[in-house]
């Protein structure tokens, strides 16, 4: 194989919508280089890997293992590589390389040299906060400056350097990178870096070239959406972000995702609400609602607070869609602490629901507590929540039965489907159509909610 043209790779995107938009711009740099994307039949296998919890990590692992039972190389990247590195390169010897978020720029070469069977050095894992400067404001200028700032930051790439590996018609867009906040659960910040916004203009230069794609639907992701612009000295650039990207020709609706409850100003939840285009949806990750508990893990608020934001949410808007994810099982998690959660989520009639039991974490301050619980008192907790949040989730959908809404068409066919504004992409439930109407995907329907089951619904146009 002498020459790029004539390699096929097989791209493999696991875990988050962020790893999403890593691996479309690792498909991006391949195909720029003249490498060939396939679905099957590969000359090797590139897998972009998720290493946030255990499960994740251990679902990378088996798919990695997986792959190389089919005789061609596999090269790891992605969050488990950079997270574990040489560590895991010297324990999955399946892997031909491993490879981190600083070998991306270089990323054709290092795939030749995988193929050429020279061996690739595994990145030595480290603490990535340490590579930028702790004042964000300092951050934004050493970041904006510097020569391959975007490589540091793990952004990677000029302006647009992208290529779809999907046909939906929505996509993610990544606004900013890294976290600043020290949660003592969460290893994140050690191996995604600090948190560093991309600026405006190369976010809407993206927006407008996925437009251009076909995409209709737009997924703002990031560590933590409501830090953006803090590094830029704009504490309120998401909001003026919003409304340029409602803006941007042929998108129909604009979605923020990963609010940090914490920082949810007033300005940016009636933004979310009110600005025309951008969809009444608020992913808030408020983790747990025991005070206490919350303490422990080195965030804010409690019931009373995050009852009251989803009050001021819903004045503004009742049907807007609200989601959160919690933790079950944290060390030190009461009885008190467990009961006080689902007292909460009886109360906060939120419309999806994920439920996740505690895990140790290597290099989080958490794996050190003391007070942990063992795997089957934690399994028994997930187990009761997870069904508890299921009919509640259940019960605020059968409540939106003859609700007026519009519905962003997502798949035709012997089936009609699409999602409400409350519903993001593959994880809030969908809507189903019954329409001899010829739908488009990707355009926006009226339609009134006539049944439910789970966070599904069923609609008719109206």
């Amino acid at each position: 194989m002498s020459t790029n043209q004539q390699v096929k790779i097989q791209l493999t995107s696991l875990g988050c919508a962020r790893n999403d938009v890593d691996s479309e711009e690792l498909a991006g740099r391949l195909d720029a280089a003249g490498f060939i994307l396939v679905d099957d039949q590969a000359d090797l296998v590139l897998i972009n890997t998720c290493g946030f919890i255990e499960q994740a990590k251990k679902d990378s692992i088996d798919t990695i293992i997986a792959a190389a039972d089919t005789g061609v190389p596999v090269v790891a990247v992605g969050c488990l590589a950079e997270r574990y590195g040489t560590e895991l390169a010297a324990q999955l010897p399946e892997a031909a390389a491993v490879l981190g978020f600083d070998d991306y720029p270089d990323i054709a070469a290092k795939l030749q040299s995988v193929l050429r069977g020279e061996k690739v050095a595994a990145p030595t894992p480290r603490d990535r906060r340490a590579l930028l400067p702790i004042s964000p404001v300092d951050r934004a200028a050493f970041t904006h400056q510097a020569p391959g700032h975007q490589m540091v930051a793990g952004l990677g790439g000029p302006k647009v350097l992208r290529k779809r590996i999907s046909n939906k018609p929505y996509a993610p867009l990544k606004i900013a990178s890294g976290c600043d906040r020290r949660c003592t659960f969460c290893a994140i910040p050690r191996f995604r870096g600090s948190f560093v916004s991309r600026p405006a203009a190369e976010i809407l230069t993206e927006a407008n070239w996925l437009a251009e794609q076909g995409v209709t639907e737009l997924v703002l992701v990031s560590e933590n959406s409501t830090s953006y612009g803090k590094d830029l000295g704009e504490p309120r650039a998401i909001e003026d972000l919003l409304r340029k990207l409602a803006k941007v020709d042929g998108i129909n609706w604009v979605r923020v995702t990963y609010l940090q409850p914490a920082e949810l100003r007033p300005t940016l939840v009636s933004a979310i609400a009110e600005i025309p285009g951008v969809v009444p949806y608020y992913d808030l990750s408020f983790q747990h609602a025991s005070a206490t508990l919350l303490r422990s893990m080195k965030r804010f608020g409690g019931t009373a607070d995050f009852l009251a934001l989803i009050e001021q949410i819903r004045a503004l808007d009742p049907t807007a869609g609200i989601r959160s994810n919690f933790i079950v099982g944290f060390p030190g998690e009461t009885e008190d602490d467990f009961a006080e959660l689902e007292v909460f989520l009886t109360q906060a009639k939120l419309d999806a629901v994920g439920v996740f039991g505690y895990s140790v974490e290597d290099g989080t301050e958490a794996a050190d507590f003391k007070t942990q619980h063992d795997s089957s008192e934690i399994e028994s907790r997930v187990s009761y929540l997870s069904s508890v949040a299921d009919e509640l989730v259940n019960q605020r959908a059968m409540a939106r039965i003859g609700e007026q809404t519009t519905v962003m068409i997502d798949q035709v066919g012997e089936q009609i489907e699409g999602r409400a504004a409350h519903q993001a992409p593959e994880t809030d439930g969908t809507v189903s159509i019954s329409s001899d109407t010829i739908l488009e995907v990707g355009k926006v329907y009226p339609a009134e909610v006539i049944d439910a089951e789970g966070a599904d619904l069923v609609a008719k146009l109206v």
